[in-house]
């Protein structure tokens, strides 16, 4: 691929056939009389690492939402760990959301009132933990992507590439079944934005967490270790 990268031993994972954690089949989903999806499918494996790829206006957030049950989709199915969960309440998607999937935006955004170690323990502290124990798990999380030293810090105090890592610790905090990343490196400079793939594919790895990741960016997409493209509402390998 023009314009790659050589990556760390570590980023791609060995060939061998993985469990389907989320699968979405036959996806259709129309804005008015835009159709965004036309009958998309995608699998994703139990620490897969999936690269999305596609022109702007593609589908590509979309089919991200669809799989994430932050929107249903007008037709098609989706299912998480053999269960559809496409047709379940907002409430039960909020849940699901909350407990089993990470999501990490762009430009992180991250709590501007809170400290970056309260910005990390936010989800554990949602999902019933105490203050003291979920906080000694986010200053933990902070220090494995390299930024414990901004534990006590504002957003408003760190770099864009730091405040990202913050985020991507905040994303994986609850050892999420599947993380969604739509475009989390576009905000950042190129060795901030490979720092922070670098580490979060470190981890994603030693989780086995799975990642579907919506990227413009062939550098970005080369960490997946298989990449879709969606054109127009269709996905093609």
């Amino acid at each position: 691929m023009p314009g790659s990268m050589t990556l760390p031993d570590h980023i791609h994972s060995p060939e061998t056939p993985r469990e389907t954690v989320l699968s979405g089949r036959a996806l259709v989903k129309d804005y008015g009389n835009a159709p965004a999806l036309r009958g998309v499918s995608v699998e994703l494996g139990r620490g897969e690492i999936l690269a999305v790829t596609g022109p702007s206006g593609s589908g590509k957030s979309t089919l991200l939402l669809c799989m994430a049950g932050v929107l249903r989709p007008d037709a098609g199915e989706v299912h998480f760990q053999g269960r559809r969960i496409d047709t379940d309440s907002e409430t039960d998607r909020s849940l699901l959301r909350r407990d089993s999937f990470g999501v990490l935006f762009q430009f992180g955004q991250l709590i501007t009132e809170m400290t970056a170690a309260e910005n990390v323990a936010l989800p554990l502290l949602l999902s019933g933990a105490r203050r003291r124990p979920a906080m000694m798990t986010a200053r933990d999380w902070l220090r494995r992507f390299g930024v414990e030293a901004l534990a006590d810090q504002l957003p408003t105090q760190m770099s864009g590439g730091q405040s990202q890592r913050v985020a991507v610790a905040r994303a994986l905090v609850t050892e999420p079944a599947v993380l969604f990343a739509d475009e989390p490196t576009a905000a950042l400079d190129t060795v901030a934005g490979e720092q922070v793939m670098t580490e979060l594919t470190r981890v994603a790895r030693e989780t086995g967490t799975a990642v579907l990741l919506i990227t413009h960016d062939a550098r970005v997409a080369a960490y997946g270790d298989r990449e879709i493209v969606v054109r127009d509402g269709l996905c093609s390998s």
